[in-house]
């Protein structure tokens, strides 16, 4: 067969392959489950973090805090460690536990290390180009009386096309005074994947 000839064959073969496929994309409510792969997603991190902070703000380290200081606990989040063998945006679930901790209105909850070092850059700039009283004066930042820590871990099991991934996800409230953990939560996910057998 000539070389033009079998270059034909052969580009005629990619534009049937091309053409069979076609993408189609769905708009679908931000709440609905999407397990496609079987990977920790945003189901996942909120659901995780709402049962977590919803089971903190129930034990009794907090009663017992407000009982002795007469307010409620400030508490900044720390490091959320991705141990898991998946990439985990661990940002999104951190903003997901933030944001349960702020709903619960019984926790004060203050920024983080990154954003206090851009609010301090404005205030500076505050004292320099803002008129005077509407200047946010340095020294009035609230600290914080805990710190929250965590890791999301998974175990891997698998044999013959079927897998189960556990995740485990642990947090600690450490007290910022004395380094007791006052509160210790743990959530745990499992998941079954099965790849079906294609027969042709």
């Amino acid at each position: 067969m000539p070389i033009f000839g079998f270059m034909g064959v052969i580009l005629c073969l990619f534009m049937v392959m091309g053409c069979g496929k076609e993408k189609r994309v769905t708009r679908v409510d931000p709440g609905v489950v999407t397990d496609l792969s079987g990977r920790w997603n945003d189901t996942d991190s909120k659901l995780v973090a709402e049962t977590m902070m919803k089971e903190m703000v129930n034990r009794p380290w907090l009663e017992k805090f407000m009982s002795a200081k007469g307010r409620e606990p400030v508490v900044i989040v720390g490091t959320v460690l991705n141990k898991s063998h998946e990439h985990i945006d661990v940002v999104t679930f951190v903003t997901d536990l933030e944001r349960e901790m702020t709903n619960s209105q019984k926790i004060v909850f203050v920024a983080s290390k990154s954003e206090r070092e851009e609010i301090r850059e404005e205030r500076k700039e505050q004292a320099v180009y803002s008129r005077e009283d509407t200047q946010k004066r340095p020294g009035q930042e609230l600290g914080a009386d805990f710190m929250m820590k965590g890791t999301i871990a998974t175990i891997v099991d698998e044999s013959a096309g079927t897998k189960a991934v556990y995740y485990q996800v642990d947090l600690d409230l450490i007290d910022l005074e004395n380094n007791i953990k006052s509160w210790y939560g743990q959530k745990k996910i499992k998941k079954v994947v099965e790849r079906k057998r294609l027969l042709f």
